[in-house]
């Protein structure tokens, strides 16, 4: 009795993560070192020599930063292989969170938002 337990938890333990295979986690990885060199030639070349302003350049750096947290949270904390019910709540919870963020620096007076006067 207790074989075909332990059977059966190392067959759900498995069939958890079939999603991931060491050919797809090295595939993530090097799209995550490709970004973070991405943001190092920004930051200690591109910026510094001019090709870009300190202002896009931190754009991009929002921009790549979000791609990287995707694969981060999709991939190695394993969302992408759970049900989208559970995907939607999070992505809708992230989303609030970030438009929150922003209204409270906007009202803080952090971010200057040109509004048309009234």
């Amino acid at each position: 009795m207790s074989e075909q337990h332990i059977h059966t938890t190392d067959e759900h333990a498995h069939g958890e993560h079939e999603g991931m295979t060491k050919k797809k986690i090295w595939k993530v990885f090097g799209i995550l070192l490709l970004i973070t060199v991405i943001e190092f030639i920004i930051a200690l070349w591109a910026i510094p020599q001019g090709h870009l302003t300190q202002h896009t350049g931190n754009y991009i750096y929002i921009g790549l930063t979000l791609i990287k947290a995707f694969y981060i949270v999709a991939y190695f904390m394993h969302l992408k292989f759970e049900k989208r019910g559970l995907q939607l709540a999070l992505t809708v919870s992230f989303i609030f969170i970030i438009y929150f963020i922003t209204l409270m620096l906007i009202e803080g007076g952090y971010l200057h938002v040109h509004m048309p006067k009234v």
